[in-house]
């Protein structure tokens, strides 16, 4: 409540503003109860969105698999219509939204659906994915993928704490048995 913001909110809010364009939203409200934390985890949001080795199609596609792994609903909804407009295919999200591995996805694709996925279900990747990803994107690219993946589980344990509901009208995703 407006009532309740220190000086060190408003910062954080404005030093957002600025940043984003926007005012604050999603997992930024709840972070806004930390407001160094919050700035300090925006700043590192706008490397990833913007300046990552990672084309939209890309680290969209990366941020679908993580908001499944946690069933993330608020990132779900949010980065679902992103996804497919930066040109991830409906079917390969729709697969990802019911668990399963796609089967139509490209090359590049594979590759980080094989990191993500060994790291969110293993916290480690093999030997040769790692190899593939290498030979994919090199070693800034590995780190830019696993920091995709770090940030958005950071974002989405945020969400699920605070219980924020999906984006109105967007797609949900369907609990998968545990």
């Amino acid at each position: 409540p407006p009532d309740r913001l220190t000086p060190a909110h408003r910062d954080a809010m404005d030093a957002f503003r600025r940043a984003r364009g926007t005012e604050i939203f999603g997992p930024f409200i709840p972070l806004l109860w930390s407001p160094d934390a919050m700035s300090r985890i925006a700043a590192v949001g706008e490397y990833l969105r913007l300046r990552s080795v990672f084309p939209p199609r890309l680290s969209e596609f990366l941020i679908l698999i993580t908001a499944r792994h946690w069933t993330q609903q608020y990132e779900w909804s949010l980065h679902c219509p992103i996804a497919i407009a930066a040109g991830v295919e409906p079917a390969v999200a729709d697969a990802i939204a019911a668990g399963r591995r796609p089967p139509q996805m490209s090359g590049e694709q594979a590759i980080l659906y094989d990191v993500c996925t060994e790291m969110l279900r293993t916290q480690d990747v093999t030997h040769e994915t790692y190899a593939r990803a290498f030979a994919a994107f090199g070693e800034k690219g590995i780190v830019d993928a696993v920091a995709i993946i770090g940030y958005y589980s950071l974002l989405a344990m945020v969400l699920n704490t605070a219980r924020t509901p999906p984006v109105p009208g967007g797609p949900t995703l369907a609990p998968l048995p545990r």
